[in-house]
């Protein structure tokens, strides 16, 4: 019975897991129940493309091909018009879909396949009972990941054990064989001896007729065991048959889903998404398994065909397998050592020239097969997309195809017995030279991607097999200059978030259609022009959205503060001098009268004073939200005061303070002094009534007690003799900007 068949008879719940995966991949359902019988026949072809190689596009597009030469074909001979309307249909939206992506079809058919293929096996393990919903039945506690994978390598650990005493036991039958033929060459070399003598006398002649009967009761024997060792040898070959499909189907899980969902977290960790990196470590686990297991097999097979060139038996008309399955699990193993040469820690992926940076590649595979025994070298270089492209198609890279020269590039692979990790670090590369391609149309050199080739060659199995592996990393964009970054980065960003699974290298969608899921940018898309290229489309706005965001990030990362509290962003200032940093929180009840929005600090603005020091300066904010001591959460983070004495020069350094025009000052004079800004050598402390007192000019300033408007300060001011200010540079008037809630500077 066929695989469909067997998805048709399951119960309804399983059926509609069916139909859901079909719909959710985009999958007519309508092509897998006519072109049934075509699409299992190729399952074997499906299932060996690696769809982490894009160097099987090609294969990949000869199947999709010979899928719509079938289709066309059933179209041909079909009346039925509904029928024809649909397969219409589905031919037109693979070729649409698919044309430039073959690979990214097979996975698709790949994963449908498995679905229906996990849900069958599951309906059989449970003798045919209906399956519990997708949820589990409560209290059933649903088998993880892990432990299905597990489950399938004991048992395919187990069965491979089975044909190792098969095996085994065949070389025994066959070694009994080999003596009753020996024996039986015997009795009819004797025969032939004792019938050319004469005369033949009535005890030879006794003697003959007994030989006779002997060898034709060998004969028959000989004839049994060459079936009964025929039969065993076919019984073996569709044994192993069957281990090799079982783990055809169980390395693609670990390799095509497991590890390129690993590989792509890893690229999504770029953009800042939280990454589990201890997960490559169980993914090593299953690997060595198979690898394990892969390797047993192989000699299993090696020893089968020994057997059958020390004694060359084959039924009738039969063909020998065995040389099929040897190309097979040879096929198997390569893919498993290749897919496994992994970059563990990727480099960053803005590189400027003439710094360092790291990156570390690991063999996952590398300790179970003995690798580490010869440690291979890994050396490392960089090229563009046309030199990544043909990589692809050819395989092999000439020793002077890159583009640009790397410090420090080779390293020698390490074995760590306790981890089991065979792994090179590089620690210091460095690029020191890069050589562009020819830029297309308006794209400027922050759009152009390159990526890291790490290659290896090492043997395995005493030097029976080479392998020659290689592996890219991430697409990286390098800047020469500090101002190149920010439009790197949205390269680089838009690359992560975007790129297609099993896509043509470096290629990337110009526009993403939004999630349907929020209602009001139903239909909308996002172009990679409006992303980073064109301003924003509000008045007054010469910048573009990735300029905005990216400055923004900046802030709050601390990239340019000089203490750890500058990550946030002070926003608001809430109700009884009260304030809070970054968004309301949640569930905060406040009438938005009551509060003023301060405009947002610039980098700029924290390179000149760090955000506590700004804060210290706001005396009439008083609490962090709710009722936190603005001091017991910032004080450790203020500039301290520096040395009060005389500079030699004779110079007194000014310093700046934050101030909010239109706000009083607490406390009177006192209240003009910052944390971080030291009073004059020998100065009095402030006088109650609001008397200040510089001694070192001699002069005498009287403010009015309490709290004083800025008008009142200025007339202050005024009224003070010219000559008392000849030698200080200072314009107050522009100094202090009494418009709006603008942060402006003091001197003091």
């Amino acid at each position: 019975m066929t695989l469909w068949a067997k998805t048709q008879q399951l119960p309804e719940e399983a059926q509609f897991k069916v139909k859901a995966a079909y719909r959710e991949h985009q999958f007519p359902i309508e092509v897998r129940h006519y072109m049934a019988a075509w699409i299992e026949d190729k399952m074997q072809q499906w299932s060996e493309v690696d769809i982490s190689n894009a160097a099987n596009v090609q294969l990949a597009q000869a199947l999709m091909s010979e899928l719509l030469q079938e289709i066309e074909c059933k179209l041909k001979h079909e009346q039925d018009f509904p029928k024809r309307t649909r397969l219409e249909d589905a031919v037109l939206h693979f070729t649409a879909q698919y044309s430039n992506n073959p690979l990214a079809l097979i996975s698709i058919m790949r994963t449908c396949l498995n679905i229906e293929l996990n849900l069958v096996r599951q309906h059989e393990m449970n003798g045919g009972a209906a399956l519990p919903p997708a949820g589990g039945s409560p209290g059933v506690p649903t088998k993880g990941t892990h432990e299905e994978i597990m489950e399938q390598l004991a048992a395919l650990t187990q069965r491979t054990n089975d044909t190792a005493n098969d095996v085994r036991f065949l070389e025994q039958e066959q070694e009994s064989f080999c003596l009753h033929y020996h024996n039986c060459a015997k009795t009819k070399a004797q025969l032939a001896h004792l019938s050319s003598q004469l005369p033949m006398t009535a005890l030879l002649q006794d003697t003959v007729r007994k030989l006779e009967r002997q060898k034709q009761s060998e004969e028959q024997d000989l004839s049994t065991k060459v079936n009964g060792l025929i039969q065993k040898r076919m019984a073996l070959v569709q044994k192993l048959q069957g281990t090799l499909d079982a783990l055809t189907g169980l390395q693609q899980r670990v390799l095509d889903h497991e590890l390129i969902s690993w590989k792509r977290e890893q690229q999504m960790a770029g953009n800042g998404k939280p990454f589990d990196e201890n997960r490559l470590n169980l993914i090593q686990e299953w690997c060595e398994h198979l690898a394990e297991i892969i390797w047993q097999t192989r000699h299993q097979i090696k020893e089968c065909e020994r057997q059958c060139r020390k004694l060359p038996l084959s039924p009738t008309g039969g063909v020998d397998l065995l040389p099929s399955l040897d190309q097979h699990v040879t096929r198997l193993l390569s893919s498993l050592v290749t897919s496994t040469f992994i970059i563990e820690k990727e480099p960053t992926q803005v590189l400027k020239t003439n710094t360092k940076f790291q990156a570390t590649v690991r063999l996952l595979v590398g300790g179970k097969l003995n690798v580490y025994m010869t440690p291979p070298q890994v050396s490392v270089s960089i090229i563009n997309e046309q030199q990544a492209n043909m990589l692809l198609k050819n395989d092999l890279m000439g020793k002077d195809e890159q583009s640009g020269e790397i410090l420090n590039c080779t390293g020698t692979m390490e074995y760590t017995q306790t981890t089991r990790q065979l792994s090179v670090s590089f620690r210091n590369m460095q690029l020191r030279k890069i050589k562009r391609a020819e830029k297309k149309g308006t794209e400027c050199v922050m759009d152009e991607k390159f990526a890291l080739l790490f290659q290896s060659q090492f043997s395995v199995g005493g030097g029976e097999l080479v392998f020659q592996v290689w592996t890219l990393s991430l697409p990286v964009v390098v800047i020469v200059h500090g101002n190149q970054e920010p439009h790197a980065w949205a390269t680089i960003l838009w690359d992560n978030a975007f790129s297609e699974q099993g896509r043509v290298l470096f290629t990337v969608p110009d526009k993403y259609k939004l999630n349907p899921d929020l209602s009001d940018y139903s239909g909308m898309s996002l172009s990679w022009a409006q992303f980073c290229k064109e301003p924003l489309p509000l008045q007054d706005r010469n910048f573009t959205f990735w300029e905005w965001f990216f400055q923004i990030r900046k802030v709050r990362l601390g990239v340019v503060l000089r203490r750890p509290v500058a990550v946030y962003s002070l926003v608001g200032v809430v109700g009884c001098w009260t304030f809070f940093l970054q968004t309301p929180p949640s569930g905060l009840d406040i009438d938005m009268r009551d509060v003023f929005m301060l405009q947002p600090f610039t980098s700029k603005d924290f390179s000149i004073r760090s955000l506590a020091d700004r804060i210290s300066d706001l005396e009439y904010l008083n609490y962090l939200y709710p009722n936190i001591p603005k001091d017991k959460a910032f004080s450790r983070y203020y500039t301290p005061a520096g040395d009060c004495t005389r500079p030699l020069n004779g110079y007194v350094r000014a310093n700046v303070v934050t101030h909010v025009p239109g706000f009083p000052r607490h406390g009177g004079m006192g209240d003009w002094s910052s944390p971080s800004t030291p009073a004059p050598v020998g100065s009095p402390p402030p006088h109650p009534g609001g008397a200040a007192t510089d001694q070192t000019s001699g002069l005498q300033m009287q403010l009015p007690p309490g709290v004083f408007t800025d008008q009142e300060f200025l007339e202050t001011i005024d009224g003070l003799p010219d000559e008392d200010f000849s030698d200080i540079p200072i314009d107050f008037l522009n100094a202090i900007n009494f418009n709006g809630n603008n942060f402006n500077m003091d001197i003091q």
